[in-house]
């Protein structure tokens, strides 16, 4: 079975929309496509194992994503029905319980996903229930997209060029009216997950930082284009200066789709002239990020370069703390780790210095860093995540090579040469150290008077990063 029943008198059987990081009414084609039968629809989310596996900072920020969604679906008539579970079992249930016809859901790209998804079609087309996936996560599906011999795209300028060209499908209508079934089914409280329990002492502090739900989402996005978009290739280099539109924290949970941004850029450049290509191009890198994970995807866990499983990275000690504590000595990845530990968010010039310091000059596995971003970011990307350790660490497709070592003190010279920003962050007297200092545990006992000494020289730490590189070339 390929299409949802058509509806009857006699026919009032529902259909289940499962719900993952698509919590928005505007373009949703599962939900789109369930509104537009006329049945009954229940919308349920299923939290697995996989969500509860989630870092600290991501499944609490999924946690409002999934309460301010629930509020948009009661304002239409709907509601948000919870549960936790084996998604395949859950499901089933679900299906036996309601009598439902039909499960539709928005597809999802790493191997995780695809292959208990697989396994899904395949056990609800054994019950005769129609199981359908649909785009939307991406703006172009990673299959939709190739190389002038038909493969996929390894670098990423020649995938932007081709990207760039392509018909971008326009987001779907708006959802606004979705029929209850007659009796909802029992569900889940979700503040019985506690969610946010290991968000300890930076809950409230990191929670002044964040921007839920589909209405604030499309407004920073049309706030960002209005006002910041066309000085955005000269500004957002520059992490004291406000720059960028924020949408990564929205986009991981997909509050506002892909699609949706780039037909809104496209309108704001046709009727009001703003260049938006280098905004879009930058949305791109999560296309290639997610293209890569489909195609190689080991590259979420795995060196993706061959030759560097014999690197010889350390994995734990106290340089691994003192990075992840913003206390290595080094002004500008202490501050982006402060930053990172107050907001949830780092800007992305300061994530590729930071990135950098940790597996160049202290040569922690990228893993390690991948890890803890993985645990404290709100913007939280999968795929994105794995791809920009790669690429800074010199492991992955398209990467920085090895021998590129940023100089923090360089970088800081360049790109924050009045000091704004490290002084946000690292004076004891501004807004920004205090918010660390009272967002940290206790256990790390930061003092913010107290400056540590750099864990080594920069000199001395890209001297000994070459040597090991020059040494796995030769081994190699």
């Amino acid at each position: 079975m390929n299409s949802i029943p058509e509806k009857s008198q006699d026919d009032h059987r529902p259909i289940i929309v499962r719900l993952g990081r698509n919590l928005r009414l505007s373009d949703h084609q599962p939900l789109l496509a369930a509104e537009q039968s006329g049945r009954p629809v229940i919308p349920v989310f299923i939290a697995d194992d996989a969500f509860f596996a989630l870092g600290a900072a991501p499944k609490w920020r999924f946690g409002l994503g999934l309460a301010a969604f629930s509020e948009q679906l009661e304002k239409i008539g709907s509601k948000l029905l919870l549960r936790r579970g084996d998604v395949q079992s859950v499901l089933l249930d679900l299906i036996h319980e309601t009598q439902a016809c039909a499960v539709l859901w928005e597809r999802s790209y790493d191997p995780s996903s695809i292959k208990r998804d697989t396994a899904i079609k395949m056990a609800l087309g054994e019950e005769g229930i129609v199981a359908q996936s649909f785009s939307g996560a991406l703006l172009i599906e990673p299959w939709e997209i190739a190389t002038k011999t038909g493969g996929f795209y390894k670098v990423f300028t020649p995938f932007w060029r081709n990207l760039h060209q392509m018909n971008i499908a326009p987001p779907a209508s708006t959802v606004s009216n979705l029929v209850s079934p007659t009796d909802w089914p029992k569900g889940e409280d979700i503040k019985d997950w506690q969610l946010d329990h290991g968000m300890m002492r930076g809950l409230d502090v990191v929670g002044d930082h964040i921007c839920v739900g589909e209405k604030a989402a499309v407004d920073r996005c049309e706030k960002f284009l209005s006002d910041n978009c066309n000085e955005y290739n000269d500004k957002r280099d520059f992490p004291a200066i406000d720059a960028t539109s924020k949408l990564s924290e929205n986009l991981a949970y997909g509050e506002i789709s892909p699609r949706l941004i780039w037909h809104l850029a496209q309108n704001a450049a046709h009727i009001d002239g703003v260049n938006v290509v280098p905004f879009i191009r930058q949305l791109a890198w999560r296309d290639f990020a997610w293209h890569l994970t489909y195609h190689t995807p080991h590259i979420l866990d795995a060196n993706w370069k061959a030759g560097w499983d014999t690197f010889p990275w350390i994995t734990k000690g106290p340089e691994v703390l003192a990075w992840q504590r913003g206390q290595t000595g080094i002004e500008l990845v202490d501050a982006a780790m402060r930053e990172l530990y107050v907001t949830g968010r780092m800007h992305n010039r300061a994530r590729m210095i930071a990135a950098s310091y940790l597996t160049k000059h202290l040569m922690v596995d990228w893993r390690v860093g991948q890890e803890w971003f993985g645990d404290t970011l709100v913007d939280m990307d999968l795929a994105a995540n794995a791809m920009g350790w790669q690429w800074v660490a010199g492991t992955g497709p398209d990467a920085s090579p090895y021998f590129r070592v940023f100089n923090p003190d360089g970088q800081a010279e360049k790109f924050d040469k009045e000091g704004k920003y490290r002084d946000f962050w690292l004076n004891p007297a501004q807004d920004g150290a205090r918010q660390f200092a009272k967002a940290a545990p206790k256990s790390w006992n930061i003092d913010l008077k107290h400056r540590p000494k750099p864990l080594i020289s920069l000199a001395d730490g890209r001297a000994r990063a070459l040597t090991a590189y020059s040494s796995l070339k030769k081994s190699g």
